[in-house]
């Protein structure tokens, strides 16, 4: 392990997780990114992350209550009956398990650069002394269409990319549906964080492969961290991702036929801090390997984002300014291990 050590991590990052595990290799030194040994937080039981029905949303009754009180208090939700059937949540996770189980020349053919966010491969390499993630991933823009990088979209398995389109413009319509309800919840005109984020608000998708690992007392499939988007919503296959709550790790529940939804760092901004941004992690495993769909959905690039007027008041004072470009800004402070959020305080 000292041999490999001192590889710098643009050179780690050429190799992919998968293709050290094959090798049966341990982690280099720069994955290693805790002290500690494991915790019994590591393997606490499934957290109580509230549930709510999407399809009871459309008037003002108990469920929006509920989903205000989860969005201040959680920041993320389990959302069932979402219009999105178990049999293509299936064929979402079959292709993406498939995509991953490719040979690696397969895969390497729409391979990204240390630097680059789209394609097969790792996260932009971060600054020095960062640790790195015990994951591989795919990302890709999907939404608007226009933006689509074809060149980066697998060929195979063969039915990937339709099953990606489908499942688009099924998130998109997610989006719409749950962008509403937030809205309502909080007693604002339905549209206005539709407005905010724009007609072209763009949805990007990030297939994640979290492979074994010979350590999980000391690595992490993905390191602690709060999303720079509006909002994500993640399918999971296995247990494995956690939230920060109240300073405790605490386990997202794998229920079979829910998407979790969890606030990013703009809708905290939106809603003048009465929605929470929570940091999350996900742990590497010995014994199962886990994938897990993330589509993260951002206003349009260069649109001006703040407070909505309707939350704002004597008694609760504007706590954020309006920022531009918050996407690039905390994928800087992210690289360098920390939360961005404070540039957009008053």
């Amino acid at each position: 392990m000292a041999g490999v050590s001192i590889l710098p991590a643009e050179v780690l990052l050429s190799k992919r997780v998968q293709e050290m595990v094959l090798n049966g290799e341990e982690p280099p030194a720069p994955y290693i990114c805790r002290d500690d040994e494991a915790t019994e937080e590591d393997f606490s039981p499934v957290s109580p992350i509230p549930v709510i029905d999407l399809s009871l949303l459309s008037e003002k009754n108990d469920e929006l209550e509920k989903l205000k009180s989860a969005l201040s208090s959680w920041g993320c939700f389990q959302a069932i009956n979402h219009g999105i059937s178990s049999s293509f949540l299936n064929k979402i996770r079959q292709v993406t398990r498939e995509f991953f189980e490719q040979p690696m020349e397969e895969k390497k053919k729409i391979a990204k650069t240390v630097v680059d966010f789209e394609g097969y491969g790792a996260d932009p390499v971060p600054e020095e002394g960062q640790s790195l993630d015990w994951s591989d991933r795919l990302f890709l823009d999907v939404y608007p269409e226009d933006l689509r990088k074809f060149k980066f979209w697998p060929e195979n398995p063969k039915p990937f990319r339709n099953v990606l389109e489908e499942y688009t413009e099924k998130i998109k319509k997610v989006t719409e549906l749950t962008s509403k309800a937030m809205a309502r919840s909080l007693n604002l005109e339905e549209n206005c964080f539709l407005n905010q984020f724009g007609e072209r608000g763009p949805l990007q998708a990030r297939f994640n492969y979290y492979s074994l690992c010979q350590r999980p007392d000391r690595v992490l499939g993905l390191k602690p961290h709060a999303d720079g988007s509006g909002y994500t919503i993640i399918y999971q296959d296995e247990l494995g991702l956690q939230v920060l709550k109240d300073d405790k790790w605490l386990t997202v529940p794998n229920l079979s036929q829910a998407l979790l939804v969890l606030m990013g760092d703009q809708m905290e901004i939106m809603t003048n801090g009465i929605f929470k941004s929570p940091v999350h992690r996900v742990l590497s495993n010995a014994e199962k390997d886990r994938i897990s769909v993330a589509v993260f959905y951002t206003p349009e690039g260069g649109r001006e984002i703040g407070p909505e007027d309707g939350l704002v008041s004597e008694e609760k004072p504007q706590i954020f300014k309006k920022v531009k470009g918050y996407a690039d800004i905390h994928f800087e402070y992210y690289q360098r291990g920390m939360r961005a959020l404070h540039i957009a305080q008053v």
